[in-house]
């Protein structure tokens, strides 16, 4: 029979039940890869139910730095038979289906193109221990023990990790390392190891660390200055503020007086989450909120009161998928639309797209500066991939001399000079063109400056009026403070030297992964070399609209249904529709590079 062979290129997926531990003993699987100096990348795909629920855990493993989800399972091991029948399908012709061999398996699960692998994963649980719930833990370290003879990882390597994962409780060190090694001596004993499918030292990870993109933001809040949290939990969002807590608590405690210099509040829901917000920001501290789809729905008048009013806030939303409840616990890029013109009448907000970890701690600092500057909500768009996945990623810097930017505030002694000249301050007054006005923090003068705000129509001196000249007024210095953004926001990044082809594609965000790997697919399997461009901003910069302009077709790839991001395109940039071709993926699992090819190609063989 045909036998999957590769070295340091594959995908392992394990098949679960939902609350058995699984997750740390597959991540320990991973981890053992990353540390012999390979890239790899983990999906915990998982249920949005309670336990006892299928999930999965996709790792793959690429020498080439691929770092998007490929399609296909090489290896898969599985432990749960609810899913085993669709878990066997998804098996490559020539792969491994490895399986609890305690029982033999039914007639109908066997395929006659695939490799079968038993360990008796129950049987040897019930031969060493007596409790039920190590009976279930150490079956995991079994299978890991197993895959380690199997791929060829390095004994020393799982063992490390392996104490690393249990140094606060060492006690627990010695079972699981005995329970991993009972899974190597029963494929040493049993079966022809390593596989032709395996994997070897390389130095290739250089200084990259592992991190998901929740906690890289939560601690970005943490160097940004943030000091305030209201929240209200929601998947998959709630882990950025757990970790915001976590480093608040480290880092943001007096050490003489053991006092916490942070406040994070859970309020009754995401509205009034956003309502703590502005009201600290009105107040000048640093603020934020984190949520998903259905929370930026209700926040949606509140966000118009912080674009109106002039209020900066950051809010992380971590993008899953919809519409309604939708499908909490998969991936989406669907809330575009929501967030770009969130609030009824003429707003538009801010938008930063991360899309690695690292990006996720930057952007977040730069989200706070902007916010701000600009005096307006900013948000920074991650999803479900980038959130609550670890990813491989370059290492968190901070530079310690970067100050940060609280935009055009007055202070008493501004305000007194304003009033020595014969001017009067005021709160929405353009006074050098760039549409921004400069505010005052409430009681920085016992007489002047900015005490109270709403939302209702004013003129240039924050007094009520429906004075309609007075409002436009108004509503036209909001664009001219929108223009400057686009100039302050971060740049697209290009991938390209130089024009090279008619032919370009945009991304953004996670997509970035599967995009450069189907950009070095296209041009090695159909011999297609396209431009490329990453978006990392909305307000688009005026090299968006120069990239599109210098080719023919552009493709926009994105995971949802309806194209928003190509929507944002048209309509901000009034680019001619049929100029942008479609590359979409709205089925919750992250896009793939083979789905990317196969459209691009498609649409090339009629255009």
């Amino acid at each position: 029979m045909q036998q999957l062979t590769a070295i340091n290129d594959l995908v392992v997926r394990f098949a679960n039940v939902n609350g058995t531990g699984s997750a740390s003993a597959n991540n320990m699987f991973a981890m053992s890869i990353f540390r012999m100096g390979i890239p790899v990348t983990a999906k915990n795909i998982f249920p949005s139910n309670i336990q006892g629920l299928p999930t999965w855990y996709e790792v793959r493993v690429s020498e080439k730095g691929y770092l998007g989800r490929r399609e296909g399972v090489d290896l898969l091991v599985c432990v749960n038979p609810q899913s085993m029948k669709q878990d066997i399908a998804s098996v490559k012709s020539g792969g491994y289906f490895i399986y609890d061999n305690t029982k033999n398996l039914h007639k109908d699960f066997i395929r006659e193109d695939i490799n079968y692998i038993g360990i008796p994963m129950i049987g040897i649980c019930m031969r060493l221990y007596q409790d039920a719930r190590q009976r279930q833990l150490f079956k995991n370290m079994i299978y890991v023990g197993a895959l380690a003879a199997l791929l060829d990882i390095e004994l020393d390597v799982v063992k490390g990790i392996i104490a690393d994962e249990f140094k606060k409780k060492p006690k627990l060190i010695e079972p699981n390392v005995q329970a991993m090694m009972e899974g190597v001596k029963y494929v040493q004993e049993n079966y022809d190891s390593p596989l032709g499918l395996r994997v070897e030292r390389r130095d290739l990870v250089g200084d990259s660390i592992v991190i998901d993109g929740n906690t890289a933001c939560g601690l970005g809040a943490v160097y940004a200055g943030a000091t305030v949290a209201g929240w209200y939990p929601i998947t998959p969002s709630t882990s950025l503020v757990e970790a915001f807590a976590k480093y608040a608590n480290r880092l943001r405690t007096d050490p003489e007086t053991g006092l916490k210099k942070v406040a994070i509040v859970q309020a009754e829901d995401e509205l009034a989450a956003l309502g703590m917000v502005l009201g600290a920001s009105w107040n000048g501290a640093r603020a934020f909120t984190a949520t998903s789809g259905p929370g930026v729905s209700l926040m949606n008048e509140f966000l118009g009161l912080a674009y109106f009013a002039e209020i900066p806030a950051v809010l992380v939303d971590v993008q899953r998928g919809g519409p309604s409840t939708g499908m909490p616990t998969r991936t989406q890029q669907s809330d575009l639309l929501l967030a770009a013109y969130a609030s009824h009448g003429d707003t538009k907000h801010v938008l930063l797209i991360p899309s690695t970890p690292t990006e996720c701690f930057n952007f977040m600092a730069d989200a706070f500066d902007l916010a701000e500057r600009l005096q307006t909500p900013v948000i920074v768009m991650t999803d479900l991939d980038l959130g609550m996945n670890d990813h491989l990623t370059a290492p968190l810097k901070w530079d310690d001399s970067r100050r940060y930017d609280r935009g055009k505030v007055y202070t008493a002694q501004d305000l007194d000079a304003l009033s020595a000249m014969g001017k009067q301050f005021g709160r929405y007054l353009d006074v050098d063109g760039d549409g921004i006005p400069y505010r005052t923090l409430p009681a920085t003068h016992p007489t002047k400056g900015s005490f109270f705000t709403r939302g209702t129509s004013h003129d240039e001196y924050a007094r009520y009026t429906e004075d309609g000249v007075k409002n436009a007024e108004v509503l036209d210095r909001l664009l001219k403070k929108w223009d400057t953004a686009k100039d302050i926001t971060p740049k697209p990044e290009f991938y390209q030297t130089a024009n090279q082809s008619n032919i370009g594609v945009v991304f953004f965000g996670t997509t970035t992964y599967a995009a450069l790997e189907a950009l070095d697919l296209l041009k090695q399997e159909e011999d297609i070399v396209i431009d490329a461009m990453r978006a990392t901003a909305f307000p688009f910069h005026e090299s968006v609209e120069q990239f599109i302009e210098a080719h023919d077709h552009v493709f926009v790839i994105e995971q949802n249904r309806d194209a928003q991001f190509r929507t944002l395109l048209i309509n901000e940039l009034e680019i001619n529709p049929k100029k942008l071709i479609k590359i979409l993926n709205y089925d919750g699992m992250p896009i793939t590079a083979e789905a990317i090819r196969r459209q691009i190609v498609g649409v090339l063989a009629t255009v």
